[in-house]
């Protein structure tokens, strides 16, 4: 499926990921894994902020047109991200540790990336907070 910038959304996703990675690594994140993927859902990276193991969604866009990445994460896809990360902590005996969901929007609509970062944006259960 090609995007309305012409650039199949694959490879925007794939750029949008390296970026993110690399903005995270300046914020001081370690990134863990990338990708991990189950039946029931993925996590696109996994890091690690202090202690704190953290699972970041990336969401990206082409413009600002159609509203900000961050509006493309709902309950359904939280839960997703959700149940990679449960098993993902598990093969890695990290279940015992702090974990926390977060997402990293990408704007590409301008000669340098725009990266929106929220930390915690939303629990376990997959529901958003505050």
């Amino acid at each position: 499926m090609t995007s309305t910038d012409g650039t199949p959304r694959r490879d925007r996703g794939r750029l949008a990921e390296a970026l993110a990675e690399r903005h995270l690594a300046g914020l001081g994140y370690v990134t863990l894994a990338r990708n991990h993927a189950t039946r029931r859902g993925e996590v696109d990276l996994v890091c690690r902020e202090g202690e704190v193991i953290c699972f970041v969604e990336v969401r990206s866009r082409a413009s600002a047109a159609q509203g900000s990445p961050l509006e493309t994460v709902g309950p359904g896809k939280a839960r997703r991200v959700v149940a990679a990360a449960t098993d993902w902590a598990a093969r890695h005996g990290a279940l015992d540790k702090a974990l926390r969901f977060d997402v990293i929007a990408v704007l590409l609509d301008g000669d340098e990336p725009r990266f929106d970062l929220v930390r915690g944006a939303f629990d376990a259960d997959g529901q958003a907070c505050p």
